[in-house]
């Protein structure tokens, strides 16, 4: 994957007060030449911009960790000065659903050729589609992204609507490193102990497929925030 640094552009502009210029500078600024832009939109006059990168920090890191920063900067051109708000997600889908959450047009943000991985086949591009539409009916309870051979990202989400009969999901996507394409799968479960039952048996790595998810639900991913009421995490995934 080629590395396209990010320009913020935000020459002449301030952060909009000395939090925001600190949490910028932790959270983004000092990682900028570690950041891979994999898709970008700015809309007329720069006032707002969107991104989608890749951290390469995170693979020195906590093991597993979200390595998909999704990034809105916000600026005025009056004052001269920005805000932003940032999410670490495990997958570039969630990250491109957090940025139309806040206003991004989905075919703008929309990864292009030859950045990441390929869709291998239509299930994948069709299940990523809809991850990115309707990004507010879960919330992000644990992920596991595993960098090396087998590469392959775990997501599980809780519903937000309590009535939900199959209320927990488990996201998985795996790359093929030979031809440099991925598929990702989605499991939905009725309990918090049968998805972590599926989840720590994976890891084992038993190969349990994932139980269908109801063809007719809408179901995706939601803004990384704890669930409801939500347990605590099932185990991230391998030690290494």
């Amino acid at each position: 994957m080629p590395h396209h640094e990010p320009d913020f552009r935000l020459d002449g502009y301030a952060a909009v007060n000395d939090h925001v210029a600190e949490q910028f500078s932790h959270h983004i600024a000092l990682e900028q030449d570690m950041l891979t832009v994999l898709a970008e939109h700015h809309t007329e006059g720069d006032e707002h911009s969107y991104y989608v990168m890749h951290d390469r920090t995170v693979t020195w890191g906590i093991p597993g960790e979200p390595q998909i920063v999704a990034l809105h900067l916000k600026r005025d051109a009056d004052a001269h000065t920005f805000r932003f708000t940032h999410e670490m997600l495990p997958l570039p889908s969630m990250a491109q659903s957090w940025l139309i959450a806040r206003g991004c047009p989905e075919e703008e943000i929309l990864l292009p050729d030859g950045m990441g991985t390929t869709p291998a086949d239509q299930a994948t591009r069709a299940l990523e589609a809809r991850l990115r539409r309707d990004g507010d009916h879960f919330a992000l309870l644990t992920s596991y992204t595993h960098d090396s051979e087998p590469m392959q990202t775990t997501v599980m989400l809780r519903a937000l609507d309590e009535r939900a009969p199959l209320p927990f999901r488990v996201l998985l996507e795996e790359v093929d490193t030979e031809t440099w394409t991925h598929t990702l799968r989605e499991g939905a479960f009725a309990t918090f102990e049968a998805t972590t039952q599926w989840w720590e048996a994976h890891w084992r790595g038993e190969g349990l497929p994932l139980p269908t998810a109801a063809p007719a639900a809408r179901h995706t991913t939601a803004p990384a925030i704890p669930a409801p009421g939500a347990r605590p995490a099932p185990p991230r995934g391998p030690s290494r």
